[in-house]
């Protein structure tokens, strides 16, 4: 799963960035509204953390401007703010904000708010099953027969990725947006390398990640021997 964060407190977006980043999500950091929109017209993200106050360009503006285009009008957006009235959070909600997180908040919360987005926006029910294989949309743990399945957050993020499009082919290069940011030293062929580990530790799930000539990865059932 990549977000993006757009937060212009340096020191709060550090803390945000390396407690997400630790729990396994792709996160690019913006310190600027203008920065952020010029983001988000280039590059697909699957939740997006929003200050309001922001230098550049407003956070609401920011808001109103992702809701107007089609590339970005389902975009979950959590916003992030110290402004607490009853006023601004009708403004952000109205303009299409999908929940309101005040400052200071616990880190435990934001990421709790943050599942709760990106499980609704890919409709996945809290638990979905592949053979022997589990996956709680909640905790984001991964188990096989009920046994926790060891996931770098690499790993995790690909599985993530394959698993809201289950059925449904995902390129390489969608998973290498999905997997790494812009910081990241990295080119796409790099997704091979965790494609090929998930699939050694799959083995004996019921569950496999099969690559589909032309088309990308696929993660469907399969009969175990």
């Amino acid at each position: 799963m990549r977000l993006l964060l757009v937060e212009d407190h340096v020191e709060l977006a550090e803390w945000v960035s390396k407690a997400l980043t630790q729990a396994g999500y792709a996160l690019d950091v913006m310190n600027r509204g203008d920065h952020a929109d010029h983001a988000l017209l280039t590059q697909p993200y699957d939740a997006v953390i929003l200050d309001l106050s922001l230098p550049g360009l407003d956070g609401l503006e920011v808001l109103k401007r992702m809701r107007s285009r089609e590339n970005t009008a389902q975009t979950p957006v959590l916003v992030l703010t110290a402004r607490g009235s009853t006023e601004d959070k009708v403004r952000g909600l109205n303009l299409g904000a999908d929940d309101y997180l005040p400052k200071p908040f616990d880190l435990a919360e934001l990421e709790a708010r943050i599942k709760a987005l990106l499980r609704r926006s890919g409709n996945l029910a809290p638990t979905v099953h592949i053979g022997k294989l589990s996956f709680d949309t909640n905790s984001r743990l991964v188990s096989i027969a009920g046994a926790p399945l060891g996931l770098t957050p690499r790993e995790l993020a690909v599985f993530e990725a394959l698993i809201n499009r289950q059925g449904r082919p995902v390129t390489r290069e969608t998973l290498f947006e999905k997997v790494f940011n812009f910081d990241d030293d990295a080119r796409p062929e790099a997704i091979e390398i965790y494609v090929h580990r998930l699939r050694k530790k799959l083995e004996g799930s019921g569950a496999a990640v099969v690559t589909m000539r032309g088309l990308g990865y696929l993660i469907h059932p399969v009969d175990e021997p």
